[in-house]
Protein backbone atom coordinates (compact mmCIF):
# COMPACT_ATOMS: atom_id res chain seq x y z
CA UNK A 1 0.00 0.00 0.00
CA UNK A 2 1.45 3.40 -0.94
CA UNK A 3 2.26 6.20 1.48
CA UNK A 4 -0.42 8.30 -0.25
CA UNK A 5 -3.08 5.71 0.70
CA UNK A 6 -1.73 5.17 4.19
CA UNK A 7 -1.88 8.83 5.13
CA UNK A 8 -5.71 9.14 5.11
CA UNK A 9 -5.98 5.87 7.09
CA UNK A 10 -3.57 7.17 9.68
CA UNK A 11 -5.55 10.39 9.98
CA UNK A 12 -8.79 8.41 10.41
CA UNK A 13 -7.25 6.34 13.20
CA UNK A 14 -5.99 9.47 14.91
CA UNK A 15 -9.43 11.06 14.65
CA UNK A 16 -11.04 8.06 16.37
CA UNK A 17 -8.42 8.07 19.10
CA UNK A 18 -8.80 11.83 19.54
CA UNK A 19 -12.58 11.58 19.81
CA UNK A 20 -12.27 9.26 22.77
CA UNK A 21 -10.37 11.91 24.71
CA UNK A 22 -12.15 15.02 23.40
CA UNK A 23 -14.30 15.25 26.51
CA UNK A 24 -11.14 15.59 28.60
CA UNK A 25 -10.09 18.76 26.79
CA UNK A 26 -11.79 22.12 27.36
CA UNK A 27 -12.71 24.63 24.68
CA UNK A 28 -11.01 28.01 24.41
CA UNK A 29 -12.66 31.31 23.46
CA UNK A 30 -10.55 34.23 22.23
CA UNK A 31 -11.78 37.79 21.69
CA UNK A 32 -10.30 39.64 18.70
CA UNK A 33 -10.32 43.38 18.09
CA UNK A 34 -11.94 42.95 14.65
CA UNK A 35 -13.08 40.36 12.15
CA UNK A 36 -10.19 38.93 10.10
CA UNK A 37 -10.11 39.23 6.34
CA UNK A 38 -9.92 36.16 4.07
CA UNK A 39 -8.58 32.95 5.62
CA UNK A 40 -6.20 32.24 2.74
CA UNK A 41 -2.54 32.82 3.68
CA UNK A 42 -1.73 33.90 0.11
CA UNK A 43 -4.43 36.59 -0.03
CA UNK A 44 -4.73 37.66 3.62
CA UNK A 45 -3.24 40.82 5.09
CA UNK A 46 -4.79 41.46 8.55
CA UNK A 47 -3.06 41.04 11.92
CA UNK A 48 -6.09 39.38 13.52
CA UNK A 49 -6.03 36.92 10.64
CA UNK A 50 -2.44 36.03 11.57
CA UNK A 51 -3.66 35.22 15.11
CA UNK A 52 -6.13 32.70 13.68
CA UNK A 53 -3.55 31.33 11.23
CA UNK A 54 -1.21 30.57 14.17
CA UNK A 55 -3.67 27.83 15.16
CA UNK A 56 -4.67 26.79 11.65
CA UNK A 57 -1.60 26.84 9.39
CA UNK A 58 1.89 25.85 10.47
CA UNK A 59 4.82 27.51 8.68
CA UNK A 60 8.18 26.24 7.52
CA UNK A 61 9.79 28.25 10.32
CA UNK A 62 8.76 30.23 13.38
CA UNK A 63 10.54 32.65 15.75
CA UNK A 64 11.37 32.37 19.44
CA UNK A 65 11.37 35.02 22.18
CA UNK A 66 14.80 36.23 21.01
CA UNK A 67 13.44 36.66 17.45
CA UNK A 68 15.65 33.80 16.31
CA UNK A 69 14.41 31.62 13.45
CA UNK A 70 13.45 28.11 14.57
CA UNK A 71 12.06 25.14 12.57
CA UNK A 72 8.35 24.30 12.47
CA UNK A 73 7.30 22.25 9.44
CA UNK A 74 10.96 22.31 8.46
CA UNK A 75 13.58 20.51 10.51
CA UNK A 76 16.48 22.67 9.35
CA UNK A 77 18.07 24.64 6.53
CA UNK A 78 21.43 25.27 4.92
CA UNK A 79 22.62 27.95 2.53
CA UNK A 80 24.50 26.06 -0.18
CA UNK A 81 25.59 29.41 -1.59
CA UNK A 82 24.25 32.99 -1.20
CA UNK A 83 21.44 32.28 -3.67
CA UNK A 84 20.60 28.64 -2.88
CA UNK A 85 18.68 27.55 0.23
CA UNK A 86 18.23 23.86 1.09
CA UNK A 87 15.35 23.08 3.49
CA UNK A 88 14.69 19.73 5.14
CA UNK A 89 11.11 18.88 6.18
CA UNK A 90 9.41 16.88 8.91
CA UNK A 91 8.47 13.42 7.73
CA UNK A 92 4.98 12.04 8.32
CA UNK A 93 3.16 15.40 8.54
CA UNK A 94 -0.36 15.43 7.11
CA UNK A 95 -2.76 18.17 6.11
CA UNK A 96 -6.24 18.39 7.64
CA UNK A 97 -7.65 16.54 4.60
CA UNK A 98 -5.29 13.59 5.15
CA UNK A 99 -2.97 14.48 2.27
CA UNK A 100 0.75 14.30 2.90
CA UNK A 101 2.70 17.50 3.64
CA UNK A 102 5.87 16.94 1.61
CA UNK A 103 8.35 18.71 -0.63
CA UNK A 104 5.89 18.81 -3.51
CA UNK A 105 3.32 20.55 -1.29
CA UNK A 106 5.98 23.06 -0.26
CA UNK A 107 6.84 23.72 -3.91
CA UNK A 108 3.16 24.18 -4.75
CA UNK A 109 2.51 26.57 -1.83
CA UNK A 110 5.55 28.76 -2.43
CA UNK A 111 4.76 29.11 -6.12
CA UNK A 112 1.13 29.86 -5.24
CA UNK A 113 2.30 32.65 -2.92
CA UNK A 114 4.56 33.94 -5.70
CA UNK A 115 2.25 33.80 -8.71
CA UNK A 116 -1.40 33.84 -7.62
CA UNK A 117 -3.31 36.91 -8.75
CA UNK A 118 -3.82 39.27 -5.83
CA UNK A 119 -1.15 37.59 -3.69
CA UNK A 120 0.10 39.73 -0.81
CA UNK A 121 3.02 37.34 -0.39
CA UNK A 122 4.58 38.06 -3.79
CA UNK A 123 6.45 41.13 -2.59
CA UNK A 124 7.77 39.21 0.43
CA UNK A 125 9.37 36.41 -1.62
CA UNK A 126 9.87 38.23 -4.91
CA UNK A 127 13.51 37.07 -5.03
CA UNK A 128 12.43 33.42 -5.31
CA UNK A 129 13.24 32.07 -8.78
CA UNK A 130 12.66 28.31 -8.65
CA UNK A 131 11.70 25.57 -6.19
CA UNK A 132 13.23 22.13 -6.73
CA UNK A 133 11.95 18.94 -5.12
CA UNK A 134 15.08 17.02 -4.11
CA UNK A 135 13.18 14.21 -2.40
CA UNK A 136 9.92 14.02 -0.36
CA UNK A 137 11.52 15.72 2.65
CA UNK A 138 13.92 18.13 0.95
CA UNK A 139 13.43 21.24 -1.19
CA UNK A 140 15.99 23.50 -2.80
CA UNK A 141 15.07 27.17 -3.29
CA UNK A 142 17.03 29.14 -5.85
CA UNK A 143 16.93 32.92 -5.57
CA UNK A 144 17.49 35.53 -8.26
CA UNK A 145 19.98 37.29 -5.98
CA UNK A 146 21.21 37.07 -2.38
CA UNK A 147 18.41 38.08 0.01
CA UNK A 148 19.01 39.01 3.64
CA UNK A 149 15.33 38.88 4.70
CA UNK A 150 14.22 35.86 2.67
CA UNK A 151 14.45 33.21 5.40
CA UNK A 152 12.65 35.50 7.85
CA UNK A 153 9.72 35.80 5.45
CA UNK A 154 9.18 32.04 5.77
CA UNK A 155 8.37 32.53 9.48
CA UNK A 156 5.04 34.10 8.54
CA UNK A 157 2.31 33.65 5.91
CA UNK A 158 4.84 33.23 3.08
CA UNK A 159 6.01 30.09 4.88
CA UNK A 160 2.53 28.63 5.41
CA UNK A 161 1.97 25.42 3.47
CA UNK A 162 -1.51 24.60 2.16
CA UNK A 163 -2.94 21.34 0.85
CA UNK A 164 -2.45 21.37 -2.95
CA UNK A 165 -5.45 19.09 -3.42
CA UNK A 166 -7.78 21.36 -1.43
CA UNK A 167 -6.37 24.56 -2.93
CA UNK A 168 -6.78 23.29 -6.49
CA UNK A 169 -10.33 22.11 -5.84
CA UNK A 170 -11.41 25.39 -4.19
CA UNK A 171 -9.52 27.89 -6.35
CA UNK A 172 -10.08 31.44 -5.12
CA UNK A 173 -12.68 30.12 -2.63
CA UNK A 174 -9.97 28.33 -0.64
CA UNK A 175 -10.24 30.97 2.11
CA UNK A 176 -13.81 29.87 2.81
CA UNK A 177 -12.58 26.42 3.94
CA UNK A 178 -8.80 26.53 4.36
CA UNK A 179 -6.84 23.28 4.69
CA UNK A 180 -3.39 23.46 6.23
CA UNK A 181 -1.16 21.44 8.58
CA UNK A 182 -1.62 23.30 11.86
CA UNK A 183 -2.79 22.08 15.29
CA UNK A 184 -6.45 22.95 14.62
CA UNK A 185 -8.60 22.47 11.53
CA UNK A 186 -11.30 24.73 10.17
CA UNK A 187 -14.95 24.08 11.19
CA UNK A 188 -16.98 27.18 10.37
CA UNK A 189 -16.97 30.93 9.98
CA UNK A 190 -19.85 33.33 10.50
CA UNK A 191 -18.81 36.82 9.42
CA UNK A 192 -18.62 39.37 12.25
CA UNK A 193 -19.52 36.62 14.76
CA UNK A 194 -17.05 33.75 15.05
CA UNK A 195 -14.42 31.50 13.52
CA UNK A 196 -14.41 27.97 14.95
CA UNK A 197 -11.49 25.52 14.77
CA UNK A 198 -11.22 22.04 16.26
CA UNK A 199 -8.23 20.04 17.40
CA UNK A 200 -6.55 18.01 14.65
CA UNK A 201 -5.57 14.68 16.28
CA UNK A 202 -3.05 13.84 13.55
CA UNK A 203 -1.08 17.05 14.13
CA UNK A 204 2.65 16.32 14.20
CA UNK A 205 2.96 17.93 17.66
CA UNK A 206 -0.44 16.83 18.99
CA UNK A 207 0.83 16.22 22.54
CA UNK A 208 1.30 19.98 22.99
CA UNK A 209 -2.34 20.84 22.20
CA UNK A 210 -4.73 20.78 25.16
CA UNK A 211 -7.97 22.23 23.76
CA UNK A 212 -10.71 20.49 21.85
CA UNK A 213 -12.00 23.61 20.12
CA UNK A 214 -10.94 27.23 19.71
CA UNK A 215 -13.48 29.92 18.92
CA UNK A 216 -12.32 33.36 17.79
CA UNK A 217 -14.90 36.10 18.33
CA UNK A 218 -14.50 39.60 16.83
CA UNK A 219 -15.58 42.25 19.37
CA UNK A 220 -14.57 45.72 18.20
CA UNK A 221 -15.41 47.54 21.43
CA UNK A 222 -12.58 47.10 23.95
CA UNK A 223 -14.93 47.64 26.90
CA UNK A 224 -17.19 44.84 25.66
CA UNK A 225 -14.19 42.54 25.12
CA UNK A 226 -13.02 43.11 28.67
CA UNK A 227 -16.53 42.61 30.07
CA UNK A 228 -16.74 39.25 28.29
CA UNK A 229 -13.39 38.23 29.78
CA UNK A 230 -14.44 39.32 33.27
CA UNK A 231 -17.72 37.41 33.01
CA UNK A 232 -15.98 34.21 31.88
CA UNK A 233 -17.50 34.26 28.39
CA UNK A 234 -13.97 34.53 26.98
CA UNK A 235 -10.66 33.18 28.29
CA UNK A 236 -8.29 35.43 26.31
CA UNK A 237 -8.53 38.86 24.64
CA UNK A 238 -6.46 41.36 22.75
CA UNK A 239 -6.27 44.59 24.78
CA UNK A 240 -6.33 47.66 22.53
CA UNK A 241 -7.21 50.24 25.18
CA UNK A 242 -4.43 50.76 27.74
CA UNK A 243 -7.00 52.45 29.99
CA UNK A 244 -8.30 48.92 30.67
CA UNK A 245 -4.97 47.79 32.09
CA UNK A 246 -5.45 49.02 35.71
CA UNK A 247 -8.80 47.20 36.00
CA UNK A 248 -7.24 44.00 34.65
CA UNK A 249 -4.38 44.18 37.13
CA UNK A 250 -6.80 44.66 40.03
CA UNK A 251 -8.81 41.56 39.13
CA UNK A 252 -7.33 38.43 40.72
CA UNK A 253 -9.20 36.24 38.25
CA UNK A 254 -7.27 37.78 35.35
CA UNK A 255 -3.67 37.94 34.21
CA UNK A 256 -1.86 40.29 31.83
CA UNK A 257 1.06 39.94 29.43
CA UNK A 258 2.75 42.82 27.62
CA UNK A 259 5.68 42.99 25.23
CA UNK A 260 7.25 45.63 23.00
CA UNK A 261 5.78 45.06 19.55
CA UNK A 262 7.43 44.96 16.14
CA UNK A 263 4.79 47.01 14.36
CA UNK A 264 3.51 50.54 13.98
CA UNK A 265 0.52 52.74 13.31
CA UNK A 266 0.79 54.97 10.26
CA UNK A 267 -1.18 57.29 8.06
CA UNK A 268 -1.11 56.43 4.34
CA UNK A 269 -1.57 59.23 1.82
CA UNK A 270 -3.17 58.39 -1.52
CA UNK A 271 -0.53 59.71 -3.88
CA UNK A 272 -1.18 57.73 -7.04
CA UNK A 273 -3.92 55.14 -6.53
CA UNK A 274 -6.80 56.20 -8.80
CA UNK A 275 -8.97 59.33 -9.00
CA UNK A 276 -9.00 59.97 -5.23
CA UNK A 277 -5.27 60.70 -5.37
CA UNK A 278 -6.05 63.89 -7.32
CA UNK A 279 -6.30 66.11 -4.24
CA UNK A 280 -4.03 68.84 -2.87
CA UNK A 281 -2.98 66.44 -0.09
CA UNK A 282 -2.16 63.69 -2.56
CA UNK A 283 -0.26 65.88 -5.02
CA UNK A 284 1.64 68.39 -2.87
CA UNK A 285 4.20 67.16 -0.35
CA UNK A 286 4.04 70.50 1.50
CA UNK A 287 0.51 69.74 2.66
CA UNK A 288 1.59 66.35 3.93
CA UNK A 289 4.48 67.92 5.81
CA UNK A 290 2.13 70.53 7.28
CA UNK A 291 -0.22 67.75 8.42
CA UNK A 292 2.71 66.02 10.15
CA UNK A 293 3.87 69.21 11.86
CA UNK A 294 0.36 69.81 13.22
CA UNK A 295 0.38 66.52 15.18
CA UNK A 296 1.82 66.10 18.68
CA UNK A 297 2.45 62.37 18.93
CA UNK A 298 3.27 62.41 22.63
CA UNK A 299 0.03 64.19 23.46
CA UNK A 300 -2.02 61.91 21.18
CA UNK A 301 -0.57 58.77 22.78
CA UNK A 302 -1.10 60.27 26.23
CA UNK A 303 -4.77 61.03 25.62
CA UNK A 304 -5.78 57.85 23.79
CA UNK A 305 -3.30 55.22 25.01
CA UNK A 306 -2.32 56.33 28.53
CA UNK A 307 1.17 57.18 27.23
CA UNK A 308 1.93 53.48 26.82
CA UNK A 309 3.15 53.45 23.21
CA UNK A 310 6.32 54.87 21.63
CA UNK A 311 6.20 57.85 19.23
CA UNK A 312 7.95 57.26 15.91
CA UNK A 313 8.68 58.69 12.48
CA UNK A 314 9.71 55.43 10.81
CA UNK A 315 8.56 51.82 10.29
CA UNK A 316 11.50 50.13 12.09
CA UNK A 317 11.03 49.86 15.90
CA UNK A 318 13.73 51.00 18.36
CA UNK A 319 14.50 47.41 19.43
CA UNK A 320 15.72 46.55 15.93
CA UNK A 321 19.42 46.94 15.09
CA UNK A 322 18.23 48.49 11.80
CA UNK A 323 16.38 51.33 13.59
CA UNK A 324 17.52 54.69 12.18
CA UNK A 325 18.31 56.54 15.40
CA UNK A 326 18.61 59.98 13.84
CA UNK A 327 15.11 59.86 12.33
CA UNK A 328 12.83 61.15 15.07
CA UNK A 329 9.40 62.78 15.04
CA UNK A 330 9.52 66.53 14.56
CA UNK A 331 8.19 68.72 17.36
CA UNK A 332 4.72 70.09 16.76
CA UNK A 333 4.94 73.43 14.94
CA UNK A 334 1.53 74.84 14.00
CA UNK A 335 2.94 78.12 12.66
CA UNK A 336 5.29 76.32 10.29
CA UNK A 337 2.37 74.12 9.19
CA UNK A 338 0.31 77.21 8.40
CA UNK A 339 3.22 78.70 6.48
CA UNK A 340 3.50 75.57 4.33
CA UNK A 341 -0.18 75.80 3.45
CA UNK A 342 0.31 79.43 2.43
CA UNK A 343 3.31 78.45 0.29
CA UNK A 344 1.20 75.80 -1.42
CA UNK A 345 -1.40 78.43 -2.30
CA UNK A 346 -4.35 76.38 -1.07
CA UNK A 347 -7.55 77.77 0.35
CA UNK A 348 -8.07 76.85 3.99
CA UNK A 349 -9.45 74.88 5.58
CA UNK A 350 -8.07 72.06 3.44
CA UNK A 351 -10.58 69.21 3.47
CA UNK A 352 -9.10 65.74 4.02
CA UNK A 353 -11.12 62.52 4.31
CA UNK A 354 -9.43 60.15 6.79
CA UNK A 355 -10.53 56.50 6.63
CA UNK A 356 -10.13 54.66 9.94
CA UNK A 357 -11.08 51.11 11.01
CA UNK A 358 -14.25 51.39 13.06
CA UNK A 359 -13.14 50.79 16.63
CA UNK A 360 -13.51 53.16 19.62
CA UNK A 361 -9.75 53.61 20.15
CA UNK A 362 -9.00 54.26 16.48
CA UNK A 363 -11.87 56.72 16.20
CA UNK A 364 -10.61 58.51 19.32
CA UNK A 365 -7.09 58.74 17.88
CA UNK A 366 -8.56 60.20 14.69
CA UNK A 367 -10.60 62.70 16.70
CA UNK A 368 -7.50 63.90 18.56
CA UNK A 369 -5.70 64.37 15.24
CA UNK A 370 -8.78 66.12 13.87
CA UNK A 371 -8.52 68.71 16.64
CA UNK A 372 -4.76 69.13 16.26
CA UNK A 373 -4.64 69.57 12.48
CA UNK A 374 -7.71 71.80 12.61
CA UNK A 375 -5.56 74.42 14.35
CA UNK A 376 -3.20 74.43 11.34
CA UNK A 377 -5.88 74.81 8.67
CA UNK A 378 -7.15 71.32 7.90
CA UNK A 379 -10.75 70.14 7.95
CA UNK A 380 -10.25 66.47 8.79
CA UNK A 381 -13.33 64.38 8.11
CA UNK A 382 -13.34 60.96 9.75
CA UNK A 383 -14.67 58.08 7.67
CA UNK A 384 -15.12 55.14 10.10
CA UNK A 385 -15.15 51.89 8.10
CA UNK A 386 -15.50 48.20 9.00
CA UNK A 387 -11.97 46.83 9.17
CA UNK A 388 -11.96 44.29 6.33
CA UNK A 389 -13.86 46.77 4.14
CA UNK A 390 -11.21 49.41 4.86
CA UNK A 391 -8.49 47.02 3.65
CA UNK A 392 -10.39 46.47 0.40
CA UNK A 393 -10.91 50.21 -0.01
CA UNK A 394 -7.19 50.76 0.53
CA UNK A 395 -6.30 48.33 -2.23
CA UNK A 396 -8.62 49.95 -4.79
CA UNK A 397 -7.61 53.49 -3.82
CA UNK A 398 -10.94 54.54 -2.38
CA UNK A 399 -9.44 56.90 0.20
CA UNK A 400 -7.53 60.16 0.57
CA UNK A 401 -5.77 59.29 3.83
CA UNK A 402 -5.93 56.02 5.77
CA UNK A 403 -5.02 55.40 9.43
CA UNK A 404 -3.98 51.76 9.78
CA UNK A 405 -1.64 49.52 11.78
CA UNK A 406 0.97 46.99 10.75
CA UNK A 407 1.81 44.22 13.21
CA UNK A 408 5.51 44.09 12.26
CA UNK A 409 8.07 41.50 11.29
CA UNK A 410 11.40 40.40 12.84
CA UNK A 411 13.37 41.50 9.77
CA UNK A 412 12.87 45.19 8.87
CA UNK A 413 12.24 44.31 5.23
CA UNK A 414 8.84 43.02 6.33
CA UNK A 415 7.98 46.48 7.67
CA UNK A 416 9.29 48.45 4.71
CA UNK A 417 9.62 46.97 1.21
CA UNK A 418 6.01 45.99 0.51
CA UNK A 419 4.77 49.41 1.69
CA UNK A 420 7.28 51.86 0.17
CA UNK A 421 8.51 50.06 -2.96
CA UNK A 422 6.59 50.85 -6.15
CA UNK A 423 6.02 47.11 -6.69
CA UNK A 424 5.00 46.47 -3.08
CA UNK A 425 1.70 44.62 -2.75
CA UNK A 426 0.67 46.75 0.25
CA UNK A 427 1.72 50.11 -1.17
CA UNK A 428 -1.90 51.30 -1.07
CA UNK A 429 -1.02 54.93 -1.76
CA UNK A 430 0.96 53.88 -4.87
CA UNK A 431 3.99 55.92 -3.88
CA UNK A 432 6.73 55.49 -6.49
CA UNK A 433 10.29 56.80 -6.54
CA UNK A 434 12.95 54.90 -8.58
CA UNK A 435 15.70 56.03 -6.22
CA UNK A 436 13.84 54.62 -3.20
CA UNK A 437 13.13 51.41 -5.12
CA UNK A 438 16.83 50.95 -5.83
CA UNK A 439 17.80 51.56 -2.20
CA UNK A 440 15.19 49.13 -0.86
CA UNK A 441 16.30 46.51 -3.37
CA UNK A 442 19.87 46.97 -2.09
CA UNK A 443 18.78 46.42 1.52
CA UNK A 444 17.70 42.93 0.47
CA UNK A 445 21.10 42.00 -0.91
CA UNK A 446 23.22 43.65 1.81
CA UNK A 447 24.06 41.46 4.82
CA UNK A 448 26.45 43.79 6.70
CA UNK A 449 24.30 45.53 9.38
CA UNK A 450 25.85 49.01 9.29
CA UNK A 451 25.66 49.21 5.51
CA UNK A 452 22.10 47.92 5.49
CA UNK A 453 21.07 50.46 8.13
CA UNK A 454 22.65 53.24 6.07
CA UNK A 455 20.61 52.17 3.05
CA UNK A 456 17.41 52.34 5.08
CA UNK A 457 18.40 55.77 6.40
CA UNK A 458 18.85 57.12 2.87
CA UNK A 459 15.61 55.52 1.64
CA UNK A 460 13.71 57.08 4.56
CA UNK A 461 15.32 60.48 3.96
CA UNK A 462 13.86 60.50 0.46
CA UNK A 463 10.54 58.70 0.99
CA UNK A 464 9.58 60.08 4.41
CA UNK A 465 11.42 63.39 4.89
CA UNK A 466 11.43 64.68 1.31
CA UNK A 467 8.47 62.98 -0.41
CA UNK A 468 6.35 62.51 2.73
CA UNK A 469 4.94 59.24 1.36
CA UNK A 470 3.58 58.12 4.75
CA UNK A 471 3.29 59.48 8.25
CA UNK A 472 4.43 57.07 10.96
CA UNK A 473 2.91 57.77 14.37
CA UNK A 474 3.72 55.23 17.08
CA UNK A 475 5.03 51.74 17.86
CA UNK A 476 2.41 49.94 20.00
CA UNK A 477 2.92 47.55 22.85
CA UNK A 478 1.29 44.14 22.48
CA UNK A 479 -1.11 43.55 25.40
CA UNK A 480 -3.01 40.33 26.10
CA UNK A 481 -5.37 39.71 29.03
CA UNK A 482 -6.59 36.28 30.00
CA UNK A 483 -8.16 34.18 32.70
CA UNK A 484 -5.61 33.51 35.43
CA UNK A 485 -6.25 29.78 35.11
CA UNK A 486 -4.93 29.86 31.53
CA UNK A 487 -1.34 28.65 31.87
CA UNK A 488 1.68 28.38 29.59
CA UNK A 489 0.92 31.38 27.35
CA UNK A 490 4.16 32.88 26.00
CA UNK A 491 3.67 36.24 24.31
CA UNK A 492 6.28 37.11 21.66
CA UNK A 493 6.91 40.54 20.09
CA UNK A 494 4.92 39.58 16.98
CA UNK A 495 1.77 39.45 19.14
CA UNK A 496 0.57 36.07 17.85
CA UNK A 497 -1.20 33.58 20.12
CA UNK A 498 0.61 30.25 20.01
CA UNK A 499 -1.43 27.55 21.74
CA UNK A 500 1.26 24.85 21.89
CA UNK A 501 1.73 24.08 25.59
CA UNK A 502 -1.15 26.30 26.74
CA UNK A 503 -3.79 24.74 28.99
CA UNK A 504 -6.59 25.67 31.38
CA UNK A 505 -5.86 24.83 35.00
Amino acid sequence: MTARLLAPLAVAAALLAGAAHAQDRPNLRIGLREDPDIMDPTLARSFVGRIVFASLCDKLFDINDKLEIVPQLATGYRWEDPKTLLITLRDGVTFHDGERMDAEAVRYSLLRHLTMQGSFRRGEITDLETVEVVDPTTVRLRLKQPSSPFLSQLTDRSGMIVSPKAAEAAGRDFGARPVCAGPFRFVERIAQDRIVLERFPAYWNAASIHFNRVTFQPITDSTARLANLQSGTLELIEVTSPSDVPAIRRDRRLALSTVEGLGYWNLIFNIGNGPRAATPMGQDRRLREAFDLAIDREALIGVVYEGLHTPTAQPIPPASPMHVRELRPAARDVERAKALLREAGVRTPVTVDLMVPNSPETRQAAEVMQSMVGEAGFDLRIVATEFASSLAAGVRGDFQAYLIAWSGRPDPDGNVWTFLHSRGAQNDGKYANPEVDALLDQTRTESEPDKRRALYAEAFRIALTTDRARLYLWHPKVIMAYAARLQGLALLPDGLIRLQGVRLR
